[in-house]
């Protein structure tokens, strides 16, 4: 029989619901930790508008969702302005959405990025707010400017018409591949998203995948993993298991190669006064996961979720997603 420590106050403390107690499993089990190792990579959260609506959109972007506005240039370089100051070991400036391309900043805070020593990424779903001649001029400039040091990954979710589009919905698989050859066209660094939401195994999706890039031209190693990026399913009702500190050494899992270990997100809450820092990009409108204004308040921040700037995996998220699913945004 297990028994919980007295000097704890827990062997007589009511049972919890999963996800409930920051600190504590169900199961009275100390919560799991990820503290910030370094800071390598920054997301810029541009905006939930979207051209398209997704049936299972990681953060319910679409045509009318702009819970999170529009960010702005200017606020983007006060980060940009941090991290240089303060010496950030930032390598990435990652930007998403939404789609990132209907935000009218876009171009120049990517230059922005780019003119101080980063990487860029942008995440995409390529169709026409890409495609419009003045983002496409921007971005053709940038690429003469930078050459591959600007990613773009456009979000393909299946290799196949029929199942893309039942995440993405009608005549959204042909615009999206259009965008992916005015890319390849032109040269630019390439990546791709799909999702694992079929059954299909690993090595059957990069089959599919690599057989589409070849037929098309695609200058994509689909069993690359920066290359092609397959992200697991996510859902708030499914079951899933809380992860513990025993767990690391259960799963065999480092804690420094989850997401939050080397990333943090910015974003801008409708009606707020100020961008906010957040741990990742997956949770995007909980005021309790917000870790301050700032990256210095971030790495302080104590308290609820956070301690001393470590994250308490309190998220079904945290579990599928990162610690089980092996998910990262990054590039």
């Amino acid at each position: 029989m297990r028994i919980v420590p007295a000097m704890t106050g827990l062997a007589t403390a009511p049972a919890l619901a999963k996800f409930a107690d920051p600190d504590w499993t169900a199961k009275r089990e100390r919560r799991a930790r990820v503290r910030l190792e370094a800071l390598r990579t920054l997301w810029i959260n541009t905006g939930t508008l979207c051209n398209i609506e997704c049936r299972n959109c990681y953060i319910d972007s679409s045509p009318e969702n702009d819970r999170l506005a529009y960010i702005s240039r200017a606020e983007v370089r006060t980060y940009l302005d941090e991290i240089a100051r303060d010496g950030w070991p930032v390598r990435e400036v990652g930007f998403t959405g939404g789609e990132p391309f209907m935000n009218p900043d876009i171009i120049e805070m990517l230059g922005d990025a780019l003119a101080r020593g980063h990487a860029a990424l942008v995440l995409t779903n390529a169709m026409q707010p890409m495609l419009r001649p003045r983002m496409r001029d921007g971005l053709l400039a940038l690429r003469k400017a930078y050459g591959r040091r600007l990613v773009i990954r456009v979000s393909l979710d299946h290799y196949t018409r029929e199942r893309h589009e039942e995440e993405r919905g009608p005549s959204t698989f042909d615009k999206t591949v259009e965008g992916i050859d005015w890319l390849v066209r032109e040269g630019f660094a390439l990546a791709l998203a799909g999702r694992t939401m079929w059954g299909e195994s690993e090595n059957e999706a990069r089959a599919g995948y690599a057989v589409l890039a070849a037929l098309r031209g695609w200058p994509i190693d689909a069993y690359d993993r920066a290359q092609l990026v397959l992200f697991p399913e996510m859902d708030v009702r499914a079951d899933v298991p809380e992860i513990t500190e025993a767990c690391w050494s259960i799963l065999h899992k480092d804690p420094r190669e989850m997401m939050c270990a080397s990333s943090r997100m910015i974003v801008k809450r409708k009606g707020a006064d100020a961008p906010a820092v957040l741990p990742c990009t997956l949770l995007p409108y909980d005021l309790a996961i917000e870790m301050g204004a700032t990256l210095a308040e971030a790495a302080r921040a104590d308290g609820g979720m956070f301690e001393r700037g470590a994250v308490k995996l309190c998220h079904p998220h945290c579990a599928k997603f990162c610690v089980l699913g092996g998910g990262s945004c990054s590039g």
